[in-house]
């Protein structure tokens, strides 16, 4: 149950970002460029498990989305408004599908699957 959750707090949280994105009428295509480019963060595997999980884990957190988005209305600022709301559709995209913050021991091993 807690699983389905998770995965249905993600759905919400796409939803929602995909809703304020066409409030603000951002352009689609950039959307859809920038949709998966949290995952460039994957790249730090190829150092080793410790530090692909810590970078992979900042990139996959609402902490640094919601600072953004929160940075972006006190500057008045649609470009980091764009990029915070891009990137939380992203995670709430991810947490949709499964995919959860990262343990050391594999990259497989996330909290979604530990619960």
């Amino acid at each position: 149950m807690v699983k389905k959750i998770l995965h249905i707090e993600g759905l919400m949280v796409l939803f929602a970002m995909i809703y304020i994105y066409s409030l603000y009428e951002f352009s689609w295509l950039i959307f859809l460029l920038l949709i998966l480019s949290p995952d460039v963060s994957m790249l730090a595997y190829l150092i080793n498990d410790r530090i692909g999980s810590m970078v992979y884990n900042l990139f996959h957190t609402y902490i640094l989305t919601i600072f953004m988005i929160s940075l972006a209305i006190l500057l008045k600022s649609d470009a980091l408004m764009m990029i915070g709301l891009i990137w939380s559709a992203h995670i709430g995209m991810d947490r949709l599908f499964g995919y959860g913050l990262k343990y050391t021991s594999s990259f497989k091993a996330t909290h979604i699957q530990k619960l």
